[in-house]
């Protein structure tokens, strides 16, 4: 039997992110006249910014997580994307949806944090979540007291090239990408992968299920003999029970008789 092919929704967490970004950008472009995505999801700059934090107002503590979810141009977005939605399954299936939620909250929060207190500037974007996600996965394999290569090679060419570039884009804040590595690179260290499930019972192979039938088979034709046996028995033991009677009756038949033929012949006698 040819197995059917299905669409699965593998990894929960990270695939409704890109879903939410993607429709946050959408709604902004096309509906809301670009003015969804400053309002909402970019997060304040600090007291020199001409966007400022403003301690007194409920929406700017909204927007310290949600401006991960804000991106400048589609660019932006499939930029971020293309990392995330590559590693994002990955972390998923290693540490569990629930951990990699909580590991892009916290990021979302400690970039919007520090950023509303040091940066002069606004900051919209995923590019932390992405770069924490990029840290994380060259951490999947460290062993305890072991610090790969491949984490400090990874950790100094992003560094460098976020250093370099930081005077490129104002609202795709370098210290951001930054904030996110140091993230990925605490959760890496701090954060154990999720136990594996217990392996599922094994399925009988072909030989196994045909000795299970052949044995239910033999079980079946011993039942039916014990039955067909008792039957034999039952009908036997009816038919000794109606032949009593005929046995009672056939010597007194056979007397009569005898009796009637030896007085035919006295009587011819005479």
């Amino acid at each position: 039997m040819k197995k059917k092919w299905r669409i699965t929704y593998n990894a929960p967490v990270t695939l409704t992110f890109a879903l939410v970004c993607a429709g946050v950008l959408l709604l902004n472009d096309f509906l809301l006249g670009k003015n969804l995505i400053p309002a909402l999801f970019t997060a304040p700059g600090s007291a020199k910014s001409l966007t400022p934090f403003n301690w007194q107002s409920p929406l700017d503590y909204v927007r310290l997580i949600m401006h991960v979810f804000g991106h400048s141009d589609w660019n932006h977005l499939i930029g971020n994307l293309s990392f995330i939605l590559l590693l994002g399954p990955l972390m998923e299936e290693r540490y569990g949806s629930p951990a990699v939620a909580l590991m892009m909250t916290v990021t979302a929060l400690v970039t919007g944090v520090l950023n509303a207190c040091v940066i002069p500037s606004s900051l919209l974007g995923a590019s932390g979540i992405a770069f924490m996600l990029i840290i994380l996965s060259s951490l999947s394999t460290i062993e305890k007291n072991v610090i790969p290569v491949s984490f400090l090679l990874v950790l100094a060419i992003y560094m460098t090239r976020e250093f370099l570039n930081a005077t490129k884009l104002e609202n795709i804040a370098t210290f951001a990408h930054i904030a996110g590595g140091l993230c990925g690179s605490l959760f890496g260290f701090m954060v154990a992968p999720k136990k594996k499930a217990a392996g599922k019972p094994k399925v009988a192979d072909d030989d196994e299920k045909s000795d299970s039938c052949a044995s239910s088979s033999v079980r079946a034709s011993s039942t039916s003999r014990t039955a067909g046996s008792a039957y034999g028995q039952e009908a036997e033991r009816e038919r000794a029970v109606a032949r009593e009677p005929l046995q009672r009756v056939a010597p007194l038949r056979k007397a009569s008789s005898s009796e009637r033929d030896s007085t035919l012949v006295g009587t011819i006698s005479l």
